[in-house]
């Protein structure tokens, strides 16, 4: 299938490791023109050189912080200066500290408010313009936790349910202007931040994180975890032409995980 992503401008956020580099790569695979960004210059650079390597696109590398309005800004209008009006934005950002109710206080549930729910708002207040003119796609990662919670991680069950909220108002509101708003909900994929909620639990419950991955995988349909790429390719299809009439949806990404039927 070609996805129609050729020559497009895709931002992705967080984009150094993890969910966030797996879908550059697959957009960049696409021939897309890819601007990502992260906190920091040496892991950006090196993501944005192994993409190039794999794939031959052209690759913007970026230094922003989630959680602060003036970077998020600089990096949309140095992707604009350096590749061309925005088509596509991934919205990704680290999520909150884990930890229970009684663990965190205003300035906690502040912090994750700016990084996780406002980051969002700001992106795509940022790229609007540029897709009100010629139409887009913003996708945003969330989580399965927004339609079933997740022990230890209160504080992105919370912001991750805004984020969905908004995504979903958005696509309503932006729908006759050609402008897609939708959102993927990870389940458990290979990547540092679940290793590092193992090693919570595993702390938790006096094991190790590799006996709580062979409980996780045992009790998933697939009995495995995803793999970033596999994620990255659902993804850049929801970025794309391909997915034209698809708009409002959270689409899950979790190998069955999920049981609900709605």
């Amino acid at each position: 299938m070609d996805l129609k992503l050729k020559d497009k401008v895709v931002m992705v956020a967080a984009a150094s490791r993890g969910l966030g580099y797996g879908v550059a790569m697959a957009c960049a695979r696409e021939g897309a023109k890819v601007s990502i960004a992260s906190r920091g210059r040496a892991a950006i650079d090196e993501a944005a050189r192994s993409i190039r390597e794999a794939t031959g696109a052209q690759v913007g590398a970026y230094t922003f912080d989630a959680g602060e309005a003036d970077s998020i800004s600089d990096w949309v209008e140095r992707t604009r200066a350096d590749l061309g009006p925005v088509d596509g934005l991934l919205i990704n950002a680290g999520g909150p500290p884990s930890g229970n109710f009684v663990d965190f206080g205003d300035e906690d549930w502040q912090a994750a408010f700016e990084l996780t729910l406002m980051s969002a708002v700001r992106m795509i207040r940022a790229v609007l313009p540029d897709m009100l003119d010629r139409g887009g796609s913003v996708l945003t990662v969330t989580s399965s936790s927004v339609k079933e919670p997740i022990d230890v991680i209160l504080l992105s069950n919370v912001m991750r349910s805004g984020v969905t909220a908004l995504i979903k108002s958005l696509s309503l509101e932006y729908a006759d202007r050609n402008v897609r708003f939708n959102n993927l909900m990870p389940g458990l994929i290979d990547t540092d931040r679940v290793a590092s909620l193992n090693q919570v639990r595993a702390e938790q419950t006096g094991t190790t994180p590799e006996q709580v991955r062979q409980r996780q995988e045992a009790a998933l349909p697939m009995k495995r975890y995803g793999r970033p790429d596999e994620f990255g390719r659902a993804a850049a299809f929801l970025l794309s032409d391909a997915a034209g009439y698809i708009t409002g949806v959270s689409l899950a990404v979790d190998g069955g995980k999920m049981k609900t039927v709605w």
